[in-house]
């Protein structure tokens, strides 16, 4: 009997709710920590960026118009499906992030809690950082938390699938839509994690997933002028921080890094106050 040959899987990039492969043609190789051949992955190009911020904006006012109830339901049901395919999460983080089962069980669940933690500040984000102010005159006068449009974010190299759910969550839960560069180390779990999306109830568009060189496409995302924040918790290194921020000061773009990864503030930091006046009635 002949043995036959392994069919290493090609992983693409999510935009749209699709999966194209990059318009380059440019991918590279996965590995696992004993130096194998793991999988491809597409390395996205500036032309993949466009095309997904162009997803991201066509999708983000109807997301931003559903009420709060169903943003939060729909990021439950994520929960739910990501707790569903946790054991492929888990082989997936163990070959590429070179740790035990163990350890990457333990990641999956808190990328569930956390993804549930988020879900829940849906129809309270109104309540936290809304008010009634004292106004003089015969007014009330309101101040209401709204999303802030299309945000973009680079999600850390450690934790692979954690810290994926920490770039996304806090920003899709608000009404916000996003363009997320995926863990370049180790980037299957995130495209797993796109697979979901893919199957859930979230408009195709809200999420795209981008994987490749964050060296390449990090100033892309500063520069781009329909990005309106990023979340650069993902950058390490000094001169590409200096280069984000110096990109992004031409477009006066909204750039933030988080070092606590589960706080409202992740959320709020891309909302803006919208102020109402209303007459008082008769």
């Amino acid at each position: 009997m002949n043995e036959r040959l392994e069919v290493k899987k090609t992983y693409k990039l999510y935009i749209g709710g699709a999966f194209p492969r990059s318009e380059s043609g440019r991918t590279y190789e996965v590995k696992g920590s004993d130096g194998q051949f793991i999988a491809n992955a597409c390395l996205a190009s500036r032309k993949d960026l466009k095309d997904a911020v162009v997803a991201a904006r066509s999708a983000q006012s109807s997301w931003a118009s559903a009420t709060a109830y169903n943003r939060g339901q729909i990021l439950y049901r994520i929960a739910e499906m990501l707790e569903g395919r946790s054991e492929q999460f888990i082989k997936e983080i163990s070959a590429s992030d070179a740790i035990s089962e163990s350890k990457a069980e333990r990641e999956v669940l808190a990328a569930i809690d956390r993804w549930v933690w988020y879900a829940g500040w849906s129809d309270k984000l109104a309540v936290l950082a809304g008010s009634t102010n004292p106004v003089s005159g015969p007014y009330y006068n309101f101040t209401i938390p709204e999303a802030m449009g299309v945000i973009g974010a680079i999600a850390t190299e450690e934790n692979s699938l954690l810290g994926l759910v920490d770039a996304i969550a806090p920003i899709i839960v608000s009404g916000n839509s996003c363009i997320v560069l995926a863990s370049g180390r180790a980037p299957l779990s995130a495209m797993t994690f796109a697979e979901v999306l893919a199957t859930s109830d979230l408009p195709h568009g809200v999420c795209n997933i981008l994987t490749g060189s964050k060296e390449e496409l990090a100033p892309w995302f500063a520069s781009h002028m329909d990005i309106n924040g990023l979340d650069i918790s993902g950058v390490d290194e000094p001169s590409l921080v200096s280069d984000i921020k110096t990109a992004g000061a031409q477009n006066l773009k909204r750039i933030h890094s988080f070092s606590k990864v589960q706080h409202p503030k992740r959320i709020l930091a891309f909302m803006e106050a919208k102020t109402i006046w209303h007459p008082i009635g008769v």
